[in-house]
């Protein structure tokens, strides 16, 4: 009989006498258990039974060497959360613990390459029949399944295809996103993601992420130690109140966090493990879910008041007792009411981030620093006009008055009165004052009161008209002829998502306005011909942000996220647009570029957090952006031993 004290010291003997687990004889009949001694498994906490057979073939299971792992420790403690480049031609073993078939390897997402295996592998991992015949390199994968998605007329199909792959070959999902990026966008995110999250039961097959609800309330940190990783340094959470621009979707609001940490991988270079998507469940509104029987959540009324934050406290709590200070927390489409009180209340303990309040914002800025080029003055000398006054709204003014007052050295107050927002009841001015929200204002001006928006801008006339209200059709030919009518490129940017919520479509812009305007929306339009020539319309879409701005966070080992590094991010991306972009109508460079744009947007992040004292990896990378290119995940197949 073997003992489980002696199996688990035979396996401790063994590991330490060999980098993997040999094939070897069993013992006598009879069984025992104890944890592998394998740093990688420690690490994502899996523990192993161990049973003594007769004498049988025994193979390993997929995870990576033991030197392989003290590399990633040491590249987790340098940086964390991102892959050395160094390491990526160096075999690596995909087994930890023995099993009966190499079967399990062609479950494993994280290490399966399908038909890529070569004879080698096949052989040293017991694949040998499991597989066709056929050898084919991860080019012609990626060209295989770009003939299959090309054949589904229906965009949520095409998502599901792409889900299925993330499930089944994690390498191949990703390199397929980075080959196809222009093309993938769109499908796994939005605005494709909107219609998956309305579906998410419907379409729901296996989790992407943690589920943390009400009924969890105490016990929160056993739920994240129930994430088989440790080493996580971004986490993207919503509570499903406000996704994109279609309301409360409860618990199904899953497919947010999940599409964002792809891009988080895909664009920023952040190692898939590191990433970790979370949905907070405190019941919906939404009477059509509650009444689904397909939903997945929990079937109550949304929770709210002390209720709410008590849960909300416990798990801000629990990431930093369980993750540490430096792991970067993305707030994800939260309703107004929670979204500016979160931030507020977590931005001085925590290192989060709210993408719809500051990555939008820095995207805009971006993308206004850019049309500057275009339309000339500088960023004081414009006027702005917002249709909604919500997170993005508000956010946008916001970052719009601090890099005024950064360029023209006046108040923050002064420069707050080149901006204006008009939200449901009309132009925000001073007289509204005491019945606006806190938010808001900042933003009353004195003005007398203007209830539509075509009012507003002929009262106030601006150069710069901005939508973030949610409310498709909203940019009427009336409103966009009279932009043009005192501006020669007036600058309209219509950012609501998905596509059917977008305030205009691009064709509307360039044809009221007789090709005049610089436009740029939140969703993605195909290009527009005008009197012979060809515009092709930016897409102020946040994935140009928030993975360079995370991987910056990442490298640096912030500790807090701060406004600068907001501006210094968008800086960055404003000078990657070309006169060649230009001259198509387009105000932002291409995707192609994403992974060479986010090097670049993470090394300022970095720098910046460094010069406010911000950054905790010491000493300073002498060259930044060439650190972040070394630092970022590439999903090429690794060579196993």
């Amino acid at each position: 009989m073997l003992s489980a004290r002696a199996a688990a010291t035979a396996a401790a003997a063994a590991a330490a006498a060999s980098p993997l687990w040999k094939r070897g004889e069993g013992g006598s009949s009879g069984s025992g258990s104890g944890c592998t001694s394998c740093r990688e498994v420690r690490r994502r906490a899996a523990a192993v039974r161990v049973r003594a057979a007769a004498p049988r073939r025994v193979e390993a299971v997929a995870m990576e060497s033991a030197a392989e792992t003290e590399k990633e420790e040491e590249v987790a403690a340098a940086g964390g959360g991102v892959e050395d480049m160094a390491t990526e031609e160096v075999p690596v073993t995909p087994w930890a613990f023995s099993v009966a078939s190499g079967y399990t390897l062609l479950r494993d997402p994280h290490h399966n390459k399908g038909l890529a295996f070569s004879e080698k592998e096949r052989d040293a991992h017991y694949l040998r029949g499991l597989l066709p015949p056929a050898v084919v390199s991860q080019d012609l994968q990626v060209k295989k399944i770009m003939h299959n998605l090309r054949q589904y007329s229906v965009p949520l199909q095409r998502y599901m295809a792409m889900m299925d792959l993330q499930e089944r070959n994690e390498r191949l999902f990703y390199k397929l996103l980075i080959d196809n990026v222009e093309e993938l966008l769109p499908v796994v995110y939005t605005p494709t993601v909107g219609e998956a999250c309305q579906k998410y039961g419907s379409i729901f097959r296996q989790p992407q992420g943690l589920y943390v609800s009400l009924k969890d309330k105490g016990k929160v940190l056993d739920v994240l130690r129930n994430w088989p990783e440790r080493n996580i340094q971004v986490i993207v959470v919503t509570d499903g109140e406000r996704i994109l621009g279609l309301g409360d979707l409860g618990c199904q609001g899953m497919g947010i966090p999940v599409g964002k940490l792809s891009l988080y991988t895909a664009l920023g270079g952040v190692r898939p493990s590191a990433c970790l998507p979370i949905t907070i469940d405190v019941g919906t509104n939404n009477e059509q879910l509650l009444n689904d029987e397909f939903y997945i959540g929990l079937r109550q009324r949304r929770a709210t008041g002390k209720e709410y934050h008590e849960l909300m406290e416990e798990f801000m709590s629990a990431v930093k007792q369980i993750y540490g200070e430096k792991v970067l927390i993305q707030f994800e489409d939260f309703a107004n009411h929670n979204a500016f009180d979160l931030l507020a209340k977590y931005s001085k303990s925590h290192l989060v981030f709210n993408d719809d309040i500051q990555g939008t914002a820095s995207v805009v800025l971006a993308g206004l620093l850019s049309s500057l080029k275009v339309v000339g003055g500088t960023l004081a000398e414009h006027t702005y006009l917002f249709l909604g006054a919500g997170e993005a709204g508000t956010g946008i003014a916001e970052l719009i008055a601090l890099e005024i007052s950064k360029q023209t050295k006046a108040p923050i107050e002064e420069c707050r009165k080149k901006v204006w927002l008009l939200d449901s009841k009309g132009l925000i001015v001073n007289s509204r004052k005491e019945s606006l929200q806190a938010f808001k204002k900042p933003w009353a001006h004195e003005h007398e009161p203007v209830t539509t928006l075509l009012d507003a801008v002929q009262s106030i006339k601006p150069t710069v008209l901005i939508g973030t209200s949610g409310v498709g059709k909203t940019f009427t030919k009336e409103v966009i002829e009279a932009m043009a009518s005192f501006n020669e490129r007036p600058v309209i940017f219509s950012l609501s998502n998905p596509t059917s919520h977008s305030e205009c479509t691009a064709e509307e812009a360039y044809n009221w306005s007789q090709g005049r305007a610089v436009f740029a929306s939140g969703s993605p339009f195909d290009p527009v011909e005008y009197n012979g020539k060809i515009h092709v319309p930016g897409q102020s879409n946040n994935a140009y942000i928030f993975p360079g701005f995370g991987l910056g966070v990442v490298i640096s080992g912030a500790v807090r996220v701060h406004e600068d590094m907001l501006l210094a991010a968008s800086e960055t991306l404003a000078d990657q647009a070309t006169q060649e972009n230009f001259e198509k109508g387009s105000i932002f460079p291409p995707f192609t570029n994403i992974r060479k744009i986010s090097a670049r947007i993470a090394a300022s992040v970095a720098a910046k957090a460094y010069e406010l004292g911000l950054a905790t990896r010491l000493p300073q990378p002498r060259d930044l952006e060439k650190y972040a290119e070394s630092c970022m995940y590439t999903p090429v197949y690794r060579s196993y031993r």
